[in-house]
């Protein structure tokens, strides 16, 4: 009940900023994003179509990824599969691997790269066996031995580490990336306007992104 109760009050609370906003006849466009995600491509090209309109950016936690576009936070999301999509339109934009994050102490850490086999009886730190409410807290508890994680390969630069090694796990399939917005919330506006400049831009960074590693 009390988490029910603090969605309610997240989404009136939302609901009355946007009638606030509309009087003053502002335009606001809130882009949410999954932890590695880059959304800087997409903002740029709408923006420099659309400067009137004020763009910003809310980075997500692991665990909540579709519920800002439920309760109104964000107008629209670049997320990592997998999430409830039911009542989201969605548009896939590219595919990521993830590798395995390993304390460097670990036996298998001396590996060039491992299989899904070989992390059989590993503790994993996702979000049904241990929550971690930031990345930085997943990592502490890696690499102070409390588990290891499958972590997607575009977050590997940010958090470089010399107690951490990232390691490709060959047989894991690849997650796909996607921009989603609330069903019929892409109606003649900023919405809409935003998915058609960044869809094409997402897409080729991803696919630039993706010839390089």
């Amino acid at each position: 009940m009390y988490e029910e109760a603090q969605r309610i009050t997240t989404t009136v609370g939302t609901a009355l900023e946007r009638v606030r906003e509309a009087a003053r006849g502002e335009q606001r466009l809130v882009v949410a994003f999954s932890p590695g995600l880059r959304v800087s491509e997409a903002i740029r090209a709408f923006t420099a179509r659309h400067p009137h309109v004020t763009v910003d950016v809310l980075p997500l936690r692991w665990w909540e990824q579709d519920a800002p576009l439920r309760d109104g936070r964000a107008h629209v999301g670049y997320l990592r599969r997998p999430f409830d999509d039911t009542g989201l339109r969605t548009v896939p934009i590219g595919r990521e691997t993830k590798v395995a994050c390993l304390p460097v102490t670990h036996p298998l850490a001396a590996r060039s790269s491992l299989t899904t086999a070989d992390l059989d009886g590993e503790p994993v730190l996702d979000t049904r066996a241990r929550r971690t409410y930031t990345l930085d807290e997943k990592f502490e508890l890696i690499a102070a031995g409390q588990g290891v994680a499958l972590v997607p390969v575009s977050i590997t630069g940010s958090y470089s580490r010399p107690d951490l090694v990232y390691l490709p796990v060959t047989d894991f399939p690849p997650v796909e990336t996607c921009l989603a917005v609330p069903a019929g919330g892409d109606g003649p506006g900023p919405v809409r306007e935003f998915l058609d400049l960044a869809v094409p831009a997402l897409r080729q960074a991803a696919q630039s992104r993706t010839a390089r590693s």
